[in-house]
């Protein structure tokens, strides 16, 4: 699902095109293999082939929908800023019986300023972190739980039995028009077989940032630098080394692209589709409105069950079969609508 089933689509679809003399209008593909580490490759490329990358619209497949039988357009798109800490205190591993409790051992350390990041109501303790965040109207919210979501499936997908986030909002706004901050991986010390008491040298976390428009990733990442920096206990030092990041993203729903990717949906699912914000970021999407000037539709057929960034990953053949069947009528409505 994410994303080489959702790329292939489009392959496919195009092929239908052409078998049955169906393409209204010229395509470009654009294929790459590294959005997960920040497209940094892609970034350089754009920038130096704009006149051979010019277009009226971009259409890309790397979202969801509420449901088969609930289909939406992803409108919005939040940032992405990462980044990866290390925290030394000895200069060598120590023996944790004739050391422990004389020294700062790093993982302690580490946990504990991982730990207050977060207040009591889950807010981001970093100053000026909320400081650009994009506040919906309650009108907006409003439409915005008009979407089908049942917290019971949710939480017995998940095996999990409560929820849990930022307070004062819901779920569905939690993962999708609030900022996050999350730890992706950890490690430091020993964690083979058996036991060895030592005090670890060194301490590491890898940590994302899920950013919402107007948030810049750049600005948030040194935001975080210094802050993290700066709630370090004597006895250790650290450094804060960024990774990657990107730009959230919205959709305007009043552009002829988007109304032609609506009524395409209405065409093959029957109903009309639901706007909706996903939690996800796509660095490459506010690249291309900067670099070549060019408004990205989002048209995506996976789903939450999909377990995406999971051993287990997959894609539906009804979903992959209905993304081929729907692309089609999208270059056909844009084709129309932009010719009147």
């Amino acid at each position: 699902c994410d994303d080489k089933g959702q790329m292939y689509m489009h392959v496919k679809a195009l092929e239908l095109m052409v078998k049955t003399d169906q393409l209204p209008c010229n395509v470009k593909f654009m294929i790459e293999g590294e959005e997960e580490v920040g497209s940094n490759n892609l970034s350089i490329y754009v920038a130096e082939n704009k006149e051979k990358l010019a277009n009226d619209v971009i259409l890309i497949s790397d979202t969801g929908m509420i449901a088969n039988d609930v289909p939406s357009i992803t409108t919005g798109l939040r940032g992405l800023s990462y980044v990866e800490v290390e925290v030394t205190g000895p200069n060598r591993d120590l023996h944790s019986g004739l050391y422990g409790g004389a020294v700062a051992n790093p993982i302690n350390i580490l946990t504990k300023m991982i730990a207050s990041l977060h207040d009591e109501n889950n807010h981001i303790t970093i100053p000026g972190f909320y400081d650009k965040v994009e506040e919906l109207s309650a009108e907006e919210r409003a439409e915005m739980a008009k979407a089908p979501f049942s917290i019971e499936k949710y939480q017995k997908a998940l095996d999990i039995d409560s929820v849990y986030g930022e307070a004062g909002y819901s779920t569905n706004e939690r993962n999708s028009i609030r900022p996050t901050l999350d730890v992706n991986g950890i490690w430091g010390g020993y964690i083979g077989e058996g036991a060895k008491t030592v005090i670890a040298s060194k301490a590491y976390a890898k940590i994302s940032m899920r950013l919402v428009p107007n948030q810049d990733w750049r600005e948030i990442t040194e935001l975080f630098k210094t802050h993290f920096e700066s709630i370090a206990p004597k006895g250790v030092t650290v450094v804060v080394k960024p990774h990657h990041g990107g730009q959230g993203y919205v959709t305007p729903i009043d552009t002829d692209a988007y109304q032609a990717a609506s009524k395409a949906y209405e065409t093959t699912f029957g109903k009309k589709p639901i706007p909706q914000r996903s939690g996800g970021s796509i660095p490459i999407v506010s690249l291309f409105e900067k670099e070549l000037k060019s408004k990205t539709i989002l048209m995506g057929f996976g789903l939450d069950s999909d377990a995406i960034h999971s051993p287990n990953e997959h894609f539906g053949v009804w979903n992959y079969l209905k993304g081929i069947e729907t692309i089609p009528y999208f270059y056909q409505y844009f084709t129309e609508m932009t010719k009147k």
